[in-house]
């Protein structure tokens, strides 16, 4: 049995270097998406039986230095830094650092 070697005739894609009015990339229909925003105060790693000593009162020191900047997560990629504010006796941050574009693009790959 002989193959038999076809051509196959593609058609070549063409990019538009601009894309028209109507294709016009319009962001408002993600407006309205969840995302999970975390702030990172510090983190300590503890053995197991310390962990079972733990109890009510007990103090657990973290990594951060007092007035050091947390991190701000959202959807778990950096997106800046901020400092701790009190807003209607509920904590909130205070962003004193955005991440910029280029280094959340790189934080995806």
């Amino acid at each position: 049995m002989a193959d038999e070697v076809k051509n196959l005739d593609v058609q070549e894609f063409k990019s538009e270097a601009q894309p028209s009015q109507a294709v016009q990339r319009d962001i408002n229909f993600i407006l309205d998406v969840p995302l999970e925003m975390t702030v990172v105060i510090g983190s300590t790693k503890i053995l197991i039986q310390e962990l079972l000593q733990l109890g009510q009162g007990s103090v657990i020191a973290l990594d951060k230095l007092a007035g050091e900047p947390m991190e701000v997560y959202v959807n778990h990629k950096l997106i800046g830094r901020g400092e701790v504010v009190v807003v209607n006796e509920k904590f909130g941050i205070r962003l004193t650092d955005i991440i910029s574009p280029t280094e959340r693009v790189k934080q995806l790959k």
